[in-house]
């Protein structure tokens, strides 16, 4: 649910943001439109459309295909946007083999109880999406002589600054929106979500795909007490460059 974080009227305005007219969940502050849209699961005719364009016949249980976020920086176009459908394409084009657990040998049969079936593909849905990004040209401003940017992701030693997160700014914006998930029949969860805060000085983004299992233990499916207990396989760090706009500062993303 999208909250205001408890800001009042004048929070917004001391902070130079407003709320978004007529609708919208979200907030404009700092030249940044933050948006976010949480819609139903797809009905049983958009999921097929969906299984041709991706060349699939697995979808998860739960696809929130018209669910988005997306930040559009209004000067330079730069639009940065989550979606379920691109989220899904990673997913396809990085074939992981099936994830083994104790529950598979049943999976096997669920659909055709007389007829083993092979599980060829990730049930889990894994996917390695870190997010779209495009140039949304605006004709009322030129960004060069061209009227083009172009966008590059490049690997950096610099860090998100976290301790910037826990300060005592107040929250301006909050939203936290389901792509999609799947109950892998009663035996865990697959769940990717896109959450975002904003605040006076900056808005900080995760997007967050996680795979948990059924426990006795609550903690177990907790993503945020679980996760100090798994190694790190890899870690990376980017930064965003928009050229032809040097004026605006890159922004950073970790994975």
């Amino acid at each position: 649910m999208a909250v205001w974080g408890g800001a009042s009227e004048s929070d917004l305005k001391a902070a130079g943001a407003e709320a978004l007219p007529d609708g919208p969940s979200g907030v404009r502050l700092r030249g940044w439109h933050i948006e976010s849209s949480r819609r139903p699961i797809l009905n049983s005719l958009a999921l097929q459309e969906w299984e041709e364009k991706l060349g699939t016949s697995h979808l998860p249980e739960m696809v929130f295909g018209e669910s988005s976020l997306y930040l559009l920086h209004e000067d330079s176009g730069l639009k940065l946007h989550f979606n379920a459908f691109d989220a899904l394409k990673g997913w396809k084009r990085e074939p992981l083999p099936p994830v083994e657990v104790p529950a598979a040998a049943k999976w096997k049969f669920r659909s055709k109880p007389f007829q083993q079936v092979i599980l060829d593909y990730d049930y889990t849905f894994t996917t390695p999406y870190c997010g779209s990004e495009a140039i949304e040209p605006n004709p009322e401003k030129a960004i060069s002589e061209d009227g083009c940017c172009s966008l590059c992701w490049e690997d950096c030693d610099e860090r998100i600054d976290l301790a910037a997160l826990s300060s005592k700014e107040p929250i301006l914006f909050y939203d936290e929106v389901v792509l999609y998930e799947d109950e892998l029949a009663d035996n865990g969860v697959s769940l990717l979500t896109v959450k975002v805060r904003v605040m006076p000085s900056c808005w900080f983004l995760l997007l967050r795909f996680w795979k948990g299992f059924p426990s006795d233990s609550a903690s177990y499916g907790d993503p945020n007490l679980i996760s100090q207990r798994l190694p790190v396989i890899a870690h990376k760090t980017q930064r965003l460059k928009v050229s032809r706009c040097p004026e605006k500062s890159p922004f950073h993303r970790a994975a």
